[in-house]
């Protein structure tokens, strides 16, 4: 028989004979490596998410926020720097390369109809917005230009935002919903984009907003798309150019859609390490009941320690059979909150693009290893430097 087999063969016996003891012990890498999977799987899903937003999208997308845009993190512009207006985008319509000029004002409202009231996102845009996104109407139609240039209280839901209100989303078509008091005509509903804020948005033409809901006549982003993709970064340039003829550099950001991803990606790879560093705490506890389990093995396996030393056993044989079970009892761990973090993805991802890639499973697998060796050697040592005599003397 191979030695490390009977290393092996023989911890597994002594798990046999205390499973209560075995499985509480391994409970703590459970859910150390369970929960750092997930936070691994979590951010994997995120980046899935946005890359598939913005895939969505084509490569052709610039967009224009006010101040430092996202080039500060997340939402640094959107405090202060310039305040676009229509100015800005009959300015950006006579720049030729420019397939689509699209203005964009959000604000976050409660919708109402009849007597159901959901939360939900005010869009106030132009008709290109839905050739933009590649929108369809999945019941009715979408508002046009007409609607547009005239003010119309015509509103096209978001499907989610649809069913909320009306039950059944087909239903909604020919409606009237109430937005701070005011009524509007749904004409038609957007097909579902898994954005949570477009599926539940009010899409309305953007002059339509003007008075109590936008008061200021201002937008919270402009988009531009490029009908070439070779042509974005000069249509990029145009575009700045154009810009800093009514506003300072610091005023505004325009961004291409590679870079945005690039800034978000990076955001995220930042806050799922600071995450996973949190989750870790759980292993290192783990690992400490690990090593108290593994001292009190030795305290109560002394004399068996000083019998097999008596019979010719090595310092080091004792030393590798208590590190083999330390490293045993945290793979056991590991591999089932490997398991069960599996589980989850699979059970989440019809829903949420949740990762498992061959990092995660190294990682979890890894650290299981590492922790039984790191707080298995200090028992095992002790046990390994025990003398015959003092051992099968041990009461």
């Amino acid at each position: 028989m191979n030695y490390f087999t009977f290393l092996i063969r023989t911890a597994l016996k002594d798990f046999g004979r205390s499973k209560v003891r075995t499985g509480l012990t391994s409970l703590g890498i459970l859910i150390g490596v369970f929960s750092v999977v997930m936070l691994i799987s979590l951010g994997l899903g995120l980046r899935n998410y946005i890359t598939r937003q913005f895939e969505d999208l084509g490569t052709n997308l610039i967009i224009i926020l006010p101040g430092s845009g996202f080039s500060q993190g997340f939402g640094a512009g959107l405090a202060g720097g310039a305040d676009f207006d229509e100015r800005d985008i009959k300015s950006l319509e006579k720049i030729g390369d420019l397939e689509y000029v699209v203005p964009v004002f959000m604000k976050a409202i409660d919708v109402v109809a009849g007597k159901e009231e959901e939360f939900g996102y005010v869009m106030g845009t132009s008709d290109d917005f839905f050739g933009l996104y590649g929108i369809d109407a999945e019941a009715g139609e979408v508002f046009t230009k007409g609607d547009m240039q005239g003010r119309s209280k015509k509103v096209v839901l978001g499907k989610s935002l649809a069913e909320k209100l009306f039950g059944d989303f087909e239903s909604a078509v020919g409606r009237d919903i109430k937005v701070q008091n005011q009524k509007y005509e749904v004409i038609g509903v957007s097909e579902n984009v898994g954005d949570d804020q477009l599926d539940n948005a009010v899409l309305m033409p953007y002059r339509t907003t003007y008075g109590n809901l936008n008061p200021g006549k201002t937008f919270f982003a402009i988009y531009v798309g490029v009908a070439d993709e070779d042509k974005v970064a000069a249509a990029k340039e145009l575009v700045e150019k154009e810009l800093l003829k009514r506003y300072e550099e610091d005023d505004f950001e325009v961004s291409e859609q590679e870079e945005l991803l690039a800034t978000i990606n990076q955001i995220i790879s930042v806050v799922n390490a600071v995450l996973i560093a949190i989750g870790s705490i759980s292993l290192v506890v783990g690992g400490i009941g690990i090593m108290n389990i593994m001292y009190a093995n030795v305290t109560e396996r002394t004399k068996e320690v000083g019998i097999r030393r008596a019979i010719g056993a090595t310092k080091r044989d004792i030393l590798l059979q208590f590190l083999t079970e330390s490293v045993l009892l945290s793979l056991l761990g590991g591999i089932v909150g490997l398991a069960l973090a599996a589980l989850v993805v699979l059970i989440v991802q019809p829903y949420f693009p949740l990762g498992l890639d061959a990092v995660a499973v190294a990682v979890a697998l890894g650290i299981s290893s590492a922790i039984g060796i790191f707080f298995g050697v200090f028992p095992a040592r002790r046990a390994a430097n025990l003398t015959p005599i003092e051992a099968i003397r041990y009461e």
